[in-house]
C-alpha cells in the first residue's frame, strides 16, 4: 500500500508540474481514498496530499506571476520563494495532527560514516569532496564566461542560491525527511523525499530524464542530513549546486 501511495504521490507532481488539471484531479481522488481505507498510514498519507494542494498553490501562483511583466531574474526569485506555500501545506498538517514540526535543525555530527559493502566513508570527507567535484566540474562551464556576465548576475545567484537551496532542504530534507522517518522508515523516507524532490524540477522546465537525474542529488543530500543529524550540511552542497548552476547557465 505505501508504494502505491508514494506512485500517486509522484505522478501527482508529474501531472500538476504540465498542468494536467484532470490526471490531478483522479490522483487526488486516489489518495483521499487510500486516506478512508487505510487508517494505520493516514499521517503519510494526508502529508503527502498536504504537500500536492501546497504545490497547487504554488503552481497557481507561478501562472498569475507568469501574466506580467517582469524581469527574468525576478520571476525566477518569486517562483522559488512560492515554495513557500508547500512548507505551510506540510507545516499545517503536521499541526492538524498535534505533531511537533522537526527538521534536523541541530549543529552536524560528523562521526557518523557512510557504511558501504566493503568500506566505510567518513561523512566529511564525503560532504567536502563532493562539493569540491560539483564546484570544478561548474567551473568548467562558469570559465567559458566573461567577467561582465558574472558580474551582472551576482545578486540574483546570492539571492536564488539561498532562497532555493534553504527552502527546498528545509521541505524535502526537513520536515519531509523527518515526518517519513519517524513514521514509517529510513529507507522510505529517502525514497519519497529523493524522487519527490527531482520530479519537483519539472515545474520549472527541466527535463525529465534531468529531473531524475536530479533525483540522485535528493538522495545524497538525505544521507549527509541523516548521517550529521543536520539540515546544514545539505544546505551548504546545494548553495554551491546552485551558484554552479546560475553561471554554468541552467537557470537563466
Amino acid at each position: 500500500m505505501l508504494v502505491v501511495t508514494a506512485a500517486l504521490f509522484f505522478i501527482g507532481i508529474v501531472f500538476i508540474s504540465y498542468h494536467q488539471v484532470v490526471f490531478s484531479s483522479f490522483v487526488f481522488i486516489g489518495l483521499i481514498v487510500l486516506f478512508i481505507t487505510n487508517k494505520e498510514k493516514r499521517f503519510i498519507t494526508s502529508l503527502l496530499l498536504s504537500f500536492l494542494i501546497g504545490f497547487v498553490v504554488f503552481i497557481v501562483s507561478n501562472y498569475f506571476i507568469g501574466t506580467m511583466t517582469l524581469s527574468k531574474e525576478f520571476e525566477i526569485i518569486l517562483n522559488r520563494f512560492f515554495l513557500v506555500f508547500i512548507l505551510i501545506g506540510i507545516v499545517f498538517h503536521s499541526h492538524l495532527y498535534k505533531k511537533k514540526v522537526t527538521w534536523y535543525n541541530a549543529k552536524p555530527d560528523w562521526k557518523n560514516p557512510i557504511v558501504l559493502p566493503f568500506h566505510k566513508v567518513n561523512i566529511f570527507w564525503f560532504w567536502l569532496i563532493g562539493i569540491v567535484v560539483n564546484g570544478i566540474v561548474y567551473l568548467f562551464f562558469i570559465f567559458q564566461k566573461d567577467v561582465e556576465y558574472i558580474a551582472s548576475l551576482f545578486w540574483f545567484c546570492l539571492f536564488f542560491s539561498l532562497l532555493n537551496a534553504v527552502f527546498e532542504e528545509v521541505i524535502w530534507r526537513g520536515v519531509m525527511l523527518s515526518a517519513i522517518n519517524e513514521n514509517i522508515s529510513r529507507g522510505f523516507a529517502i525514497l519519497v523525499t529523493s524522487v519527490g524532490f527531482g520530479l519537483l524540477h519539472l515545474a520549472i522546465g527541466f527535463s525529465f530524464p534531468l529531473s531524475l537525474l536530479i533525483s540522485v542529488a535528493g538522495v545524497i543530500y538525505a544521507l549527509i542530513t541523516l548521517k550529521t543529524n543536520s539540515i546544514y550540511p545539505s544546505i551548504v552542497f546545494h548553495i554551491v549546486i546552485n551558484i554552479g548552476m546560475v553561471y554554468s547557465g541552467f537557470i537563466m
